[in-house]
């Protein structure tokens, strides 16, 4: 616990206003990472893999963007910082430990953007929703990556849905923000990546199967060239009974 309120605290004083809500839940994730390391370590190699394979081969690396960089666990940031001019880590919340990382290892060419990528407040605002547009200002673009970001992103939204009910907001919110991330990653006019759980499982010891459910609430991801389990919630960590598994897809 002291480790979480001191993380907490100095993510909070180095988070600007508009994001600082959302420090608790990076917070958290890092909790639960650091918990579940073992069991999440083929997921997270997985990941990597899958990033490396699609910049393999590129014949400029001058800028590359993550979507979703989080704890950095799952992204090869050393290669990315090796092989780019630039580095772009965007994401709601830079955690303390992640940016001291990062100045350890002297990445001098990796930026560190906050920045909600939902698309909710566009939608919102009665606009068409085009939460990768911004992308369109940066210099020299060459490669973007979601980094297991698409599911967070429907999750997100569907409880800021709820929660704001009745705000006006159309009923296929969550299906068109989660459409409005794979469109916006596919009209990139360079290389691109998506990383994205896109299903989960409810699983008791037997192996009996208790829940199962659509993280990308019926909107088709693209298709995929690899694809793995990953135990979010293994036994014991919600439940002695049962564990959680998503089913992850990559595809560039």
């Amino acid at each position: 616990m002291i480790a979480e309120a001191l993380q907490y605290l100095a993510t909070s004083a180095l988070t600007g206003s508009a994001q600082r809500r959302f420090v608790r839940y990076s917070v958290n994730l890092w909790s639960r990472a650091g918990r579940c390391s073992r069991d999440w370590a083929v997921h997270e190699a997985k990941s990597k893999d899958a990033i490396r394979a699609a910049i393999s081969g590129l014949s400029q690396r001058r800028t590359a963007v993550v979507l979703g960089s989080g704890l950095l666990r799952d992204v090869p940031i050393e290669d990315l910082a090796g092989s780019f001019d630039t580095v772009v880590l965007v994401d709601l919340v830079h955690l303390a430990s992640v940016r001291l990382r990062l100045r350890g290892k002297r990445y001098r060419n990796v930026r560190l953007i906050e920045r909600d990528l939902s698309g909710y407040d566009d939608l919102k605002a009665g606009h068409d929703p085009e939460p990768l547009g911004f992308l369109r200002s940066v210099p020299y673009l060459d490669f973007v990556v979601s980094a297991n970001l698409l599911s967070q992103i429907g999750r997100g939204v569907k409880r800021r849905y709820e929660a704001e009910a009745p705000s006006g907001m159309p009923e296929d919110t969550v299906e068109r923000l989660v459409a409005a991330h794979i469109g916006g990653l596919a009209a990139q006019p360079c290389r691109t990546c998506l990383v994205t759980d896109i299903s989960y499982v409810v699983i008791d010891r037997t192996g009996k199967v208790h829940e199962e459910a659509d993280l990308l609430h019926g909107v088709a991801p693209p298709e995929a060239k690899a694809g793995w389990d990953w135990p979010v919630a293994p036994l014991g960590e919600e439940s002695r009974d049962y564990q959680i598994v998503h089913k992850v897809i990559a595809a560039w």
